[in-house]
């Protein structure tokens, strides 16, 4: 009799997606956004496990809406005081921060529960063209074990060994702060080979050891 197969976290593949939001549809927009959020484009889709890419979304001041909405869609938000109540029109919005529209349009199409928040934390929304991420993106498939990724150290003076020491102890403090979907993905932009059942703190390490 033939077993079930189920989809484990480990077999799992985290890539990373920049989509362009000039002249796009908002309601699109944040349909096809949350659809690769919640990685119901792949064919392994599994609903009890986060499985979904990293989403990167540039030129957000440049969304727009259909009829009437630019003027009359209403954004609300409330100080949890009576009467507190505020709201801002889609185009005051715009002028105020582009990326919270986008922001917004998508949380409302994720579960609204921890899986859907932990989803949230892979969208990166930009308001123009310019972005963090070129190194994620860019990432060429085929892996490099730690061994050959070893660059040969400089020899650094005085000064520079405490600068790198103050920069090697920031780099690790913004590891730790990082979820473990986001350590896998930056483990693999840096072409590091592991078994996606090691815990944090040992991926943790190996991107220490890389980056020394």
């Amino acid at each position: 009799m033939n077993k079930t197969y189920r989809l484990k976290k480990q077999d799992i593949s985290i890539k990373w997606h920049l989509i362009d939001a000039n002249n796009k549809t908002l309601g699109r927009l944040a349909s096809e956004i949350s659809k690769l959020l919640l990685g119901k484009h792949k064919p392994e889709y599994e609903p009890s496990l986060i499985m979904g890419d990293f989403v990167v979304v540039i030129n957000a001041n440049k969304v727009v809406v259909t009829g009437k909405k630019f003027e009359q869609k209403l954004y609300y938000r409330h100080s949890g005081y009576p009467g507190g109540i505020r709201s801002r029109t889609f185009e005051e919005q715009m002028s105020i921060d582009s990326t919270k529209i986008i922001e917004k349009a998508v949380k409302g199409m994720l579960p609204h529960n921890v899986r859907g928040r932990s989803l949230f934390r892979m969208l990166k929304v930009y308001s123009d063209n310019k972005h963090p991420h070129a190194s994620q993106l860019n990432f060429k498939k085929g892996d490099v074990s730690l061994k050959e990724s070893k660059v040969k150290p400089k020899v650094l003076n005085k000064v520079e060994k405490d600068t790198q020491n103050n920069l090697d102890e920031t780099t690790k403090n913004s590891l730790k702060k990082m979820t473990k979907i986001e350590l896998v993905a930056k483990a693999e932009s840096l072409h590091i080979t592991f078994d996606k059942k090691l815990k944090k703190d040992e991926i943790i390490a190996l991107i220490n050891e890389v980056n020394k």
